[in-house]
């Protein structure tokens, strides 16, 4: 850049009054940005803490209305869905019910609250008894996801989430061909105009730990490497989300988040399409677990994380933190 240099400029001018600093302000972090996770549980009359997540819950459909009015009190405009079953099989076809327990959520949140966005994460690893995110197959190599019979699974859970009134589909499980397996699911049973989200770029992180006691998804054996993605590449994710962008993803997704964000640029200069990120469980334990022993200040550490995204180009961040999130900005007067 051929600028003038100090004296002649000094950068501190615009930073001297704070008036000034938010009117300069490149970028700005607003409640509608926010999507909160919640996690629906079988049996009645629950409200159970997860340990590994302080301050989040698991949720039984009764008692679901709680957390649904705090969400809607706050104007937080979405929620994503997690469904922990009764009972699980080898394929997870529970998952794929009408009356399962995310389906289930889906009708009782639209009642309440019919303005609210709905997003279902659809995928099958809280359905199956060994934890993986389809039926297995015997391979060289041992046991494996079987990602073609795993597809037309997905594209009936998709379709039993959209009558029962899904606003948003997410398919989370990184399977090659889902997009365009659900989107024809979809198509077929007169579900034109419900949008995908995909979890389009997730990688294999060791972030996701809390996450799988919240909704017991641990896989049994093994791990999730031959599907997820390997966290030292990045022109694989580039090629992961043109793939599901051409299959007719409207919204993509990077996954994690703060050691992603480099992807997150890439992904909205490239592609230029709405964009989620998803600060996950163990990005929010590790804040916790910090500003439970005095270390850091909660607050400005969730709220400068949060900027970060919007900064790497992210139109909507799927967070833990979004009830306090929007707490503070509505507090500071920045909800829009």
């Amino acid at each position: 850049m051929n600028q003038p240099v100090f004296p002649q400029m000094r950068m501190r001018r615009l930073r001297s009054l704070s008036g000034l600093r938010d009117m300069v302000r490149e970028n700005h972090l607003r409640v509608e940005d926010l999507v909160y996770p919640l996690f629906v549980y079988h049996g009645t009359n629950l409200k159970r803490e997860i340990k590994s997540m302080p301050g989040q819950f698991q949720w039984s459909l009764d008692r679901l209305h709680e957390i649904v009015d705090q969400v809607v009190s706050l104007k937080i405009p979405a929620v994503l869905i997690f469904g922990i079953p009764h009972e699980k099989d080898d394929t997870g076809q529970i998952g794929c019910h009408d009356h399962g327990i995310v389906q289930e959520a889906v009708r009782l949140i639209k009642k309440r609250a019919p303005q609210l966005v709905v997003i279902t994460d659809l995928c099958f690893c809280e359905y199956t008894s060994h934890g993986h995110c389809g039926p297995m197959v015997e391979t060289a190599h041992g046991l494996d996801v079987d990602n073609d019979a795993t597809l037309p699974l997905l594209a009936e859970q998709a379709v039993s989430h959209a009558r029962a009134g899904a606003d948003v589909i997410a398919p989370s499980g990184m399977m090659d061909g889902m997009i365009a397996a659900i989107r024809s699911g979809l198509d077929s049973a007169g579900f034109t105009d419900l949008p995908i989200m995909s979890y389009a770029a997730k990688f294999a992180s060791g972030y996701y730990g809390p996450f799988r006691d919240a909704a017991e998804s641990a896989p049994s054996f093994g791990d999730r490497r031959t599907y997820q993605m390997d966290p030292a590449n990045a022109r694989e994710a580039m090629r992961e989300v043109a793939l599901d962008v051409a299959e007719g993803a409207d919204m993509v997704m990077v996954k994690p988040g703060l050691a992603y964000l480099d992807i997150l640029y890439r992904v909205k200069s490239e592609f230029k399409l709405p964009t989620a990120v998803y600060n996950v469980s163990g990005e929010y334990a590790m804040i916790k677990a910090a500003a439970g022993n005095g270390w850091i200040d909660e607050r400005r550490v969730v709220m400068e994380t949060l900027l970060a995204f919007k900064r790497a180009g992210a139109d909507m961040i799927l967070t833990y933190h979004a009830l306090d999130a929007a707490k503070w900005l509505i507090e500071d007067g920045t909800r829009s």
